[in-house]
């Protein structure tokens, strides 16, 4: 991973066979960044995208083992138990031209990824809720 900080936005280039979503939380840590947004696209060779079952509180994962083009990727970056939280989702281009995509679970770097993470200033966090079963924003923390 090769970044460069620019005011409150970092320029991120993944490169072959690096893991996205562990890298990204990699950079978090080391950064110190607790709250931000995420966009980038780039190719993947393996990915696990989903949707949330509400009614059984479990996340559905579909695994794609192929060459796929991410076409877009929007998420964000909180706190929970004092450690980033990145809550992401994604496309991917086929190369039949369909479209995949949803909740990101993985996705590894088949020849590069470009992507920019902003940090925001101040925390905000993540609090389990048994109703649906996912960990919600949560605007108690300080900071």
């Amino acid at each position: 991973m090769f970044f460069h900080k620019f005011g409150d936005t970092y320029a991120i280039r993944l490169e072959r066979g690096e893991e996205l979503a562990a890298s990204l939380k990699e950079l978090c840590v080391t950064e110190r960044v607790r709250l931000g947004t995420l966009s980038g696209l780039g190719a993947m060779d393996h990915v696990v995208v989903g949707v949330y079952d509400l009614a059984e509180k479990r996340f559905c994962p579909n695994v794609f083992d192929e060459p796929l083009e991410m076409t877009g990727l929007e998420g964000s970056v909180t706190e929970r138990e004092g450690e980033p939280y990145l809550h992401i989702h994604a496309s991917f281009g086929r190369a039949d031209g369909s479209v995949i995509g949803g909740h990101l679970s993985e996705a590894r770097v088949s020849a590069t990824a470009e992507l920019f993470l902003r940090a925001l200033a101040g925390r905000v966090g993540r609090v389990f809720d048994e109703e649906t079963g996912l960990n919600l924003l949560d605007f108690r923390l300080e900071g």
